[in-house]
């Protein structure tokens, strides 16, 4: 019954003192008068209702006022642990883990009391102000407490940092087996054979896991981040571990002189500088992967694993700007100018980049890592066509190679032993390049590749065979090649040095597929086909060199008109001029050089057993028809002097024997 209610019935009574009287007079009533009326009833059951809550909501205020105060208590007990740090400068994992763990628990508790602020409802008459003023406070030092343990979580994860040392991993230094820039510029350096050598890419069987933070604090790590996490500070606790570990990669990067370029600074580049920056590239990127983002994963997840995607978030997070970076330095590779030097080291970059993308889809595997493995295959395929594109201008720089003077002596010219030496390294990419190039054809109107196999210099036979798409590529180069030869040849006004000079190059190209692994892509149709080539242009340098005088050799024309004695006039000139000829051979082809000494072994076996035997076979059969004194040189003499030939030091006979 609502206090009105009691009013009307008993209006006489007011004041608590007279409450009390009503109501013994209302006891005293219902013991005497069983019969209630219903309107009796309503009120009475309405008093009874009324004074129960009275009595219980005074309990329960009475609760609350008490759990206030035990919280007030609590609270003051943390703020004072708390602020004891605030007026210290120095931190509290330097303390020891007596005090570091006590002020966890302090913030632990602040937490938990800021909790149960929030759950209470009071309202203003059950101390709501207070509770309020408390959960202000409490808020205060639950905020003091989070920037606390930020500090010291990124205090500890630099503090406990380890030293990463790249040096001591199985890669070999980016300063070994330097190449000599100057052949990679130039056509004429005949360094080229040592400086093509490809770099040893080698390979760790197995991640190499190392400790970047020291593991006995992995667990006081994992308990600030808990701690934040509960405490609804994930994104600043995220923010500050990604930073300092952003920090460490930076650092990281900085010791395996991987330099932030601009894509202009790497175009701009002298490809002497640029040549280091990609060796640095290439060992840079195996180490960083395969060593130090999995090291950094898992070091993620023993501080994060507890939290679910937590982990992988950070690590995307923290990781990302250096992935990139390494990424945007291969990319300004593939877009830079394609020039042929520049071809080796970008297959390298392509299968370095190729055969790392498995694990770094392993790392990147929530959405938000996918952009990472996007821009590596995006990137990838940019260094595959660039691979594509630098093979055409390496070709192209070939066939347009050319000069207006010829090299001295007729022997191997740079260009030569450049190219062959570059498409032998090539076969240590020939999986890569098969791959590139198996679709090359149908790409005609950016890439112009020659089939080999619709040359005439082959053989129905080879036809049939279905060369590789590396075969065939590197085919075409040796027929460019060739090509360029037969140009240069024609620089030589002496027809015989024009054959001399195929004949050195020819055979020089010869032996290096037949001695190298380009034999099996080239096949043995193509060596049968070279060395019958090679040969063809020896019989013309002998046809050419000493057919002329060879012919004063023979007996036509040496008999005296209308009859068949000898002409010791004419014989005596013939004598001469083959001695003059044979002279002027030796001055000019001592100058000519075949660096091959098989070969120029096998002109002079050969050579000789033309000439010496014709001049022997000639002197003897007119030994009797001329005087000894017309005899300059003897066929032993003859004989030695072919000795100096294709030396590359021109001669001149000075003391020829006499009989």
């Amino acid at each position: 019954m609502a206090m009105a209610d009691f009013k009307s019935v008993f209006p006489e009574f007011e004041g608590e003192d007279k409450l009390i009287a009503a109501a013994k007079h209302i006891s005293r009533e219902l013991s005497s008068n069983k019969g209630l009326t219903d309107e009796a009833r309503r009120i009475l059951i309405n008093l009874g209702t009324q004074l129960s809550s009275i009595s219980l909501t005074d309990e329960t205020k009475s609760e609350k006022v008490c759990e206030i105060k035990m919280i007030e208590n609590q609270l003051d007990s943390v703020e004072e642990k708390v602020r004891i740090w605030e007026t210290d400068q120095s931190m509290i994992w330097d303390s020891g883990m007596d005090e570091f763990d006590e002020y966890l628990d302090a913030a632990e508790e602040a937490r938990k009391l800021t909790l149960r602020l929030e759950s209470l409802s009071l309202n203003q008459d059950e101390g709501g102000d207070e509770k309020n003023e408390l959960q202000r406070k409490s808020y205060d030092i639950l905020q003091t407490t989070m920037d606390r343990l930020e500090e010291e979580f990124k205090y500890i994860l630099v503090q406990s940092s380890q030293p990463f040392e790249p040096e001591h991993m199985s890669f070999r230094s980016s300063e070994e087996d330097t190449l000599d820039e100057s052949s990679m510029n130039s056509f004429g350096d005949d360094s080229v054979e040592e400086s093509l050598q490809r770099d040893s890419l080698s390979r760790i069987s197995d991640e190499l896991i190392v400790d970047l933070v020291n593991p006995d604090v992995i667990p006081e790590l994992r308990s600030i981040v808990n701690l934040m996490f509960n405490s609804k500070y994930d994104r600043e606790c995220i923010q500050a571990y990604t930073n300092v570990r952003k920090d460490a990669l930076d650092e990281c990067l900085f010791i395996l002189e991987m330099e932030k370029l601009s894509i202009e600074d790497v175009i701009r580049a002298e490809w002497g500088s640029l040549n280091s920056k990609i060796r640095r590239w290439i060992r840079a990127m195996k180490i960083f992967v395969r060593v130090y983002l999995a090291s950094e994963k898992l070091l993620c997840d023993q501080i994060f694993g507890e939290l679910g995607s937590i982990s992988s978030v950070c690590f995307v997070e923290l990781s990302k700007t250096s992935m990139l970076q390494l990424l945007n330095f291969a990319e300004a590779m593939s877009i830079g100018p394609q020039k042929p030097e520049k071809l080796i080291r970008i297959i390298d970059m392509y299968e370095v980049l190729a055969d790392l993308i498995p694990e770094i889809e392993a790392f990147y595997v929530e959405e938000s890592g996918s952009s990472i493995t996007m821009e590596c295959h995006e990137v990838l395929s940019r260094l595959g066509d660039c691979v594509k594109v630098t093979f055409v201008e390496f070709k192209n720089a070939i066939a347009s190679n050319h000069s207006a003077n010829p090299i001295s002596g007729g022997g191997i010219h740079p260009l030569t032993r450049y190219v062959m030496n570059y498409l032998r390294t090539l076969t240590d990419y020939s999986e890569t390049l098969n791959f590139l190039f198996k679709n090359i054809d149908e790409e005609v109107d950016q890439f112009t590749i020659l089939s080999p196999e619709s040359s005439p210099t082959f053989r129905e036979e080879e036809k049939r065979i279905r060369l590789s798409p590396l075969a065939q590529n590197l085919m075409s180069v040796s027929e460019v090649l060739e090509g360029n030869l037969e140009s240069r040849s024609k620089l030589y006004k002496d027809v015989s040095l024009q054959h001399f000079f195929l004949m050195n190059n020819i055979y020089y190209m010869t032996q290096k597929v037949k001695g190298s692994e380009l034999r099996p892509i080239f096949g043995d149709g193509w060596i049968r086909h070279h060395n019958w080539k090679f040969q063809h242009h020896e019989m013309d340098y002998q046809r050419a060199s000493w057919g002329p005088i060879l012919s004063l050799l023979k007996d036509e024309g040496i008999q005296n008109p209308g009859s068949n004695s000898v002409s010791k006039i004419v014989l005596k000139e013939r004598f001469r001029s083959f001695y003059l000829a044979f002279e002027e051979i030796y001055r000019t082809q001592s100058a000519w050089i075949i660096p091959d000494a098989e070969l120029r072994e096998d002109l002079r076996i050969s050579t000789s057993l033309r000439v010496i035997q014709a001049y022997r076979t000639f002197e003897g059969r007119h030994s009797t028809h001329i005087s000894d004194k017309y005899i300059k040189y003897n066929a032993n003499d003859l004989e030695n002097y072919l000795l100096d030939l294709f030396e590359g030091s021109p001669k001149i006979l000075h003391c020829p024997s006499r009989r």
